[in-house]
């Protein structure tokens, strides 16, 4: 059975230090994955909205909300991306600890402008449906729920095991 110290660090037992980083960067590949995907589908749908007839005739908060949405997906994508770039420019030169800590930071940063195009872009669809201030406090409430869901409860679980 691993120790509490093994379980905090996630050893296994026999890994040697680098097969842990290749491990960790296989596990950090397989989450972009998956965001990179969302992340892309949801900054090309916006990208199509400024191009509706209806948009044109919208507020400048409409507009302002849409500007910030775009630009948090775009860089997103770029953030999510970003790993990729730093593979090929350090591939074969040692550096997989500073890969996997430098990809690992990229993402949590993507994920934060994700969270932010996510509840941009439900700001613009629910002000076309509900008076604003009911939309605005509807998307205050997603984002408490991504704060909770990605930060607060993992960081609980982080703190009770240490």
């Amino acid at each position: 059975m691993a120790s509490l110290k093994e379980s905090l660090t996630y050893e296994r037992d026999g890994e040697t230090s680098g097969e842990r980083l290749d491990r960790h960067w296989n596990e950090l590949l397989q989450e972009l994955r998956l965001v990179q995907t969302g992340t892309q589908i949801l900054f090309a749908f916006l990208l199509g909205i400024a191009f509706q007839n209806q948009f044109h005739t919208t507020d400048g908060f409409t507009h302002a909300v849409y500007a910030c949405t775009l630009t948090a997906a775009a860089l997103a994508v770029v953030l999510f991306l970003a790993p990729v770039a730093f593979h090929r420019f350090l591939y074969q030169q040692g550096m997989r600890d500073r890969l996997v800590t430098i990809a690992d930071r990229l993402a949590r940063g993507g994920m934060a402008f994700l969270v932010a195009s996510i509840c941009g872009g439900l700001l613009i669809a629910l002000d076309v449906v509900l008076p604003r201030g009911a939309a605005v406090a509807v998307v205050a409430g997603v984002l408490l729920w991504f704060v909770a869901f990605w930060l607060a409860i993992p960081a609980y679980v982080r703190h009770r095991h240490r």
